[in-house]
């Protein structure tokens, strides 16, 4: 069915299920962001009041007009309506990300409202359907309200404090570990197996099964570390993706050198390559650890040396 063939009654039942969709989505946001993000949460409980009461209104005017049975028609049963990207799909969302997406959904209601009143006969209706317009606009300029408000008493402040804390937890620190272990693990057993062989596929092959199977070993240990329910670390498996793929990336980066066909060209690639690794490491720590740049420079960086002498060692011996 497309929208400019429903009728008045369909225009109101479409219109009842919106609100309550919409009502719903702004609970699960605030039900989100309740236990790290307070503000935000509080926002989107008022905004879910908002979406409530202007349903009540629709089913009042049903009720006066077509009677007390309301159809369940839906957004995905009309074309050339809008659809809502489901909130419970996404768990890890961003208070900002929702707020962008709560101005997009309220400005989409005020061109529905505005379509609609434009197409109504009935007076009644008309007057219905062109106030929740107006409300709608009323909406998006309450959310800045609010978010003003927010930002006057700091609580803007302390929400992106928190989730940079949470972006840190969730994300950094579990990459971080992993590119740490695959830079730094991987150097022993790679560079012992070139400087054993000098043969470059016997060499890669090395490093190929040794940054794998760390990033397996990471990715598992993890993930099975920390359930995320009392520390925060949110939800295990991504971290343990995230640590597992950052493994693998840091052992891959100087064992591909070794593609190569030539032992000194592919050696002094992968040395160049573990000093930029080591380099990125260090940043990472200053820039998310608040670690000295200095500091983070020398414990990565005896680290690294420590384990590639150990390689060397063993396999010129």
């Amino acid at each position: 069915m497309h929208f400019r063939d429903l009728t008045e009654a369909q225009v109101l039942a479409v219109a009842i299920t919106a609100e309550e969709e919409d009502a719903r989505i702004y609970r699960d946001f605030a039900e989100q962001f309740r236990k790290d993000f307070p503000a935000s949460a509080e926002m989107f409980t008022k905004m879910a009041e908002e979406e409530d009461n202007h349903r009540s209104r629709l089913i009042d005017t049903y009720r006066e007009r077509f009677g007390n049975h309301i159809p369940l028609i839906r957004r995905q049963d009309v074309k050339g309506f809008t659809t809502r990207k489901p909130s419970w799909f996404t768990r890890t969302v961003r208070p900002e990300s929702a707020r962008e997406q709560t101005a997009l959904m309220e400005m989409e209601a005020r061109h529905f409202y505005e379509s609609a009143a434009q197409r109504t006969t009935d007076a009644g209706i008309r007057k219905l359907l062109g106030d929740l317009a107006q409300e709608e606009q009323r909406h998006e300029n309450t959310a800045d309200h609010i978010r003003t408000a927010q930002d006057a008493a700091g609580a803007a402040h302390e929400e992106h404090a928190m989730a940079r804390r949470l972006f840190v937890l969730r994300f950094v620190q579990p990459g971080l570990a992993g590119l740490m272990d695959g830079s730094v693990s991987t150097l022993a057993p790679l560079f012992a197996a070139a400087f054993a062989t000098h043969n470059t596929p016997d060499t890669f092959k090395v490093g190929l099964a040794a940054s794998v199977g760390a990033g397996i070993s990471m990715g598992f240990a993890e993930a099975l570390s920390d359930d995320g329910k009392i520390s925060g670390r949110g939800v295990p498996w991504i971290r343990g993706v995230v640590c597992g793929l950052m493994t693998m990336i840091g052992g891959l980066g100087h064992t591909l050198p070794y593609l190569a066909k030539d032992f000194r060209f592919a050696t002094t690639i992968a040395i160049a390559v573990v000093i930029v690794e080591l380099g990125i490491i260090a940043w990472i720590r200053k820039r998310y650890m608040d670690t000295p740049l200095l500091a983070a420079i020398f414990q990565v960086v005896v680290g690294g040396v420590l384990v590639f002498f150990a390689g060397w060692l063993i396999g010129s011996g």
